[in-house]
């Protein structure tokens, strides 16, 4: 909005030529991100607690978890206001890219948000099922994979990291390839949200390397030198990306031990969509695998414990997801979070050095 209002009248005020820059719009849809978090945060989190909209904790999970009982939840309402304002603040309204990745983040945002009404509001236990939360992400998905596809100029090749010479073209089967990105992206992140702040740090890490990765394959020059596929207007994400660490940093701000808000479905669910959609369209679907090793490992430990006892009986993992064991093991819950952070710094380098290693 900001970007259409004043960067058409640069050739009378030459100071808003700056408005051309994604870098500038990127760093200040990050800042309006972290604004809103932190002025906004503290009246949501007092009328969560007015509403009594706070967490129920399994019996199931851990006994540390107990003292959480009533912690307001559906924070994530603050993370979608952070990211969607800002965005529409500082990006090119006219760029197709912008409108699908806000499309996939207001409806998994949704279905979240209907998620984790049931459960906290209605005190439905189970929420929505299993399978209508999963029809619903697929149809989502299904929707914006087939506007990027038909999009007419959309590359359907794959990207295959450290090989430069090994890009296949799954033409229409790309389709369901991309629905299973974001899909499996969202749930990821859904599983990782289990301590306090372990999701929203490898987030914000996830989201700031995407912003790189948005911003390079954007820039024909840089994708040129880096021989990385180019995609004309893709820079543009690198604004979303700013205002998702904006948005993660001032939620965090909240979220660290000991939280004060959760962020429930309505937050992890379109925080991994976005983040499956944004690999989607700059091509770095393989590199998503990387970077968000930490969501992709607690996603494997949950399917790994599944078929595990199903077929043999047998737990592999104390509990799942995967930072359950380490809790049952005695791992205070601050050293589990800060482990996994730096994992998620540490995967982050490692996919950005595929940007030379190929």
């Amino acid at each position: 909005m900001l970007y259409h209002l004043l960067y058409p009248l640069h050739t009378e005020y030459s100071v808003l030529y700056v408005f051309r820059y994604i870098t500038f719009r990127t760093i200040y849809a990050t800042i309006t991100a972290l604004l809103i978090s932190f002025i906004l945060g503290p009246w949501l989190i007092a009328t969560l607690q007015r509403m009594q909209i706070g967490q129920t904790i399994r019996k199931v999970g851990p006994e540390s978890h107990f003292v959480k009982e009533g912690t307001p939840t559906m924070g994530g309402a603050l993370i979608l206001l952070a990211i969607i304002l800002p965005t529409l603040l500082w990006a090119d309204l006219m760029n197709p890219y912008i409108w699908v990745t806000l499309m996939v983040i207001c409806g998994y945002g949704a279905i979240g948000f209907t998620d984790d009404y049931l459960k906290v509001v209605r005190k439905n236990s189970d929420g929505i099922s299993a399978r209508q939360k999963m029809f619903w992400q697929i149809l989502i998905a299904l929707g914006a994979s087939l506007i990027l596809y038909q999009s007419g100029d959309f590359d359907t090749h794959l990207s295959l990291p450290f090989f430069k010479n090994i890009n296949p073209d799954l033409g229409a089967f790309y389709i369901p390839f991309a629905v299973l990105v974001m899909v499996g992206a969202s749930n990821a992140v859904n599983l990782t949200d289990g301590l306090d702040g372990l999701a929203i740090g490898p987030m914000i890490i996830a989201s700031g390397t995407f912003l790189l990765l948005a911003y390079l394959v954007g820039n024909a020059k840089l994708a040129n030198y880096l021989q990385i596929t180019g995609i004309q207007g893709a820079g543009e994400l690198a604004i979303l990306c700013g205002a998702m660490v904006g948005a993660g940093l001032g939620f965090l701000w909240f979220n660290s031990y000991p939280a004060q808000v959760f962020m429930g479905d309505v937050g992890s669910l379109s925080l991994g969509g976005a983040l499956g959609t944004i690999a989607v369209i700059t091509k770095n679907e393989f590199v998503l695998v990387i970077v968000g090793g930490i969501f992709v490992i607690e996603a494997l430990s949950v399917i790994v414990q599944v078929i595990s006892f199903r077929y043999w009986g047998r737990r592999v993992f104390r509990m799942a997801p995967i930072h359950h064991h380490f809790e049952l093991k005695g791992w205070p819950e601050p050293k589990i979070i800060v482990r996994f952070w730096i994992i998620s710094i540490v995967l982050a380098l490692i996919a950005l050095s595929t940007l030379k290693l190929r």
